[in-house]
């Protein structure tokens, strides 16, 4: 009777343990993908000419928003992606450097819990491959050590894409640390190429992620389109005469694409024509086969992005977990405006050593070009207007969201994290290694997603600061202002995405509701004046836009 009752209790045990294995592994998958410095419309399926078919897919397959917010530079937008606080409670408010302050100190602090951490907590596997951007002077801040079971990539904002020499930025080079695991790697010189590095070793932590009984979260991180300009022959090849037209009529066919395929509504209204972007008509030949040049090189960087999230989604369908998992697409900060004939220190940004698209080429985008990404939309990377800080969006889960969808949502970054943890079941923990969490920020996007809810019922603005630059949004309205000016502008977004009328005199009471609501947020959130650093200069390696 004893060995009878023994062998049922094994038994009993063996099935709940079967049992609690099984709703772990039935937990669904996710994907987070981010690009670095791409414009709004730069896609297939936002109306851009450059050829993107695994993204249009899941475009195609999942649901587009017209509304998603970042925070207008790269650092700045990690913080608050991997942790969902606003980015000052993080610790980044201004970027990746201490400016000697809680809410600037340049990485992110032991309160504000990131994906890593909270997923792990949950019973997932981490894994990260591509930029981080988010700490990298103390080991203590690398991805290992903030939750991510696997890393392969960059501790800072930029690197060549075909070694790992110092990026001739100034007087003192960038440096570049190409990191594994903690580990930190020395490959030869094109021996290699970053983008499809980064994609290659999301792969291989697939494979090596589907040996245990454990749902998993990547975060796929990639630096193209970001500075440098640099590409692979064979994509620069495709896009050969395909930029001929130059930036204006280009722009114009976007926008047609965009009203056609939904994502521009018809009673939108577009940014006014850039005054800084001079007529492509006017341009002499030469002028235009430089710059011809540059967007043939960015196009490609896109487009190889593009191949390596297609090499991700073939893992994915030959590990039969295609099926339960959600997939994000999003942008760090919009195109990056500013020229590069700008020169505050007594140098230039780049010191170029081959053509354009070569390890020996450091050169960027440019506000011409950026101009046409950020169709339709006002302003470049740094700048709280909707260029700078507006997203593609792409969900796709299948049979979960409806295919084909466009919708709305006004989302912000800092609504991902506990889009996740709602999704799989994480209850986002109060405590964490002794120390007490800030609570999230956001709101869960879900209903969006799953529901076909138009727009996320958030309750209270969205608000947002970046080096004395601010904005506030809600419901329709956007107050915006531009330091150093300071001065209050309001624009009704629901017509005027565009951004062509400030309506501030109109509306006194709107302003003073919307920039009393934001002086409150500033002072809870840590903001501090911007003008009380007395930095130097915005030019940051990676990081902010140049301008003229």
């Amino acid at each position: 009777m004893k060995k009878t009752l023994i062998t049922l209790n094994l038994l009993l045990a063996v099935v709940a343990l079967n049992a609690q294995n099984k709703t772990t592994s039935e937990k669904p998958n996710i994907i987070l993908i981010m690009v670095d410095d791409m414009g709004y419309s730069d896609l297939g399926n936002y109306g851009s000419e450059i050829k993107t078919p695994n993204l249009d897919k899941l475009a195609s397959e999942g649901l587009r928003l017209r509304e998603f917010y970042n925070n207008s530079i790269c650092a700045p937008t990690r913080g608050s992606l991997l942790t969902g606080q606003y980015q000052h409670k993080a610790g980044m408010g201004f970027f990746d450097v201490n400016l000697g302050l809680p809410a600037y100190q340049g990485y992110l602090n032991k309160e504000s819990l990131t994906l890593g951490e909270v997923f792990r907590s949950g019973g997932y596997s981490t894994l990260l491959s591509g930029k981080w951007h988010v700490g990298s002077e103390d080991k203590a801040q690398w991805p290992n050590q903030r939750g991510f079971d696997k890393f392969y990539g960059i501790l800072k904002g930029a690197s060549n894409y075909f070694d790992t020499k110092p990026l001739p930025f100034g007087k003192t080079p960038y440096p570049v640390k190409l990191i594994r695991n903690n580990e930190e790697l020395h490959p030869k010189d094109d021996s290699y190429y970053f983008t499809d590095e980064i994609g290659n070793n999301a792969v291989t932590f697939l494979d090596e992620q589907n040996k245990e009984n454990k749902p998993f979260f990547l975060y796929l991180a990639f630096t193209a389109p970001h500075w440098p300009l640099q590409a692979k022959p064979v994509d620069i090849a495709k896009y050969r005469g395909k930029f001929d037209e130059g930036w204006d009529i280009l722009r114009e066919k976007r926008i047609e694409k965009l009203k056609a395929n939904g994502i521009l509504p018809a009673n939108q209204t577009v940014s006014a024509r850039d005054p800084e972007v001079p007529e492509w008509s006017k341009l002499t030949y030469d002028e235009k086969q430089f710059w011809k040049a540059k967007m043939e090189v960015y196009a490609a960087m896109v487009d190889n992005m593009d191949q390596n999230v297609g090499k991700v989604l073939e893992k994915l369908k030959a590990l039969k977990k295609d099926k339960n998992t959600l997939i994000i697409f999003i942008s760090d900060n919009g195109a990056q405006g500013g020229f590069n004939t700008y020169n505050p220190l007594g140098r230039g940004l780049v010191r170029n050593d081959g053509p354009v698209g070569t390890s020996g080429s450091f050169d960027y985008q440019e506000q011409n070009w950026a101009y046409l990404s950020n169709t339709p939309l006002q302003q470049y990377k740094n700048n709280m207007h909707e260029g700078g800080f507006s997203s593609p969006f792409i969900a796709w889960f299948p049979s979960k969201i409806k295919a084909g969808r466009i919708d709305k949502g006004t989302g912000h970054i800092i609504d991902l994290a506990p889009t996740f943890y709602e999704l799989a079941g994480i209850d986002y923990p109060k405590e964490y290694n002794g120390v007490h969490s800030n609570p999230l920020a956001g709101k869960s996007l879900l209903p969006v997603l799953f529901d076909n809810v138009s727009e996320v019922n958030r309750g209270t603005p969205l608000f947002w600061e970046r080096a004395g630059n601010r904005a506030v949004r809600d419901g329709k309205w956007k107050l915006v202002s531009t330091y150093p000016a300071y001065e209050w502008e309001l624009y009704n977004i629901e017509t005027d995405r565009g951004e062509t009328t400030n309506v501030a005199q109109q509306n006194p009471a709107i302003v003073n509701q919307l920039s009393a609501a934001y002086f409150d947020w500033a002072d809870k959130t840590g903001v501090v004046e911007y003008s009380k650093f007395k930095l130097k200069t915005e030019v940051m390696p990676g990081g902010a836009a140049l301008k003229k």
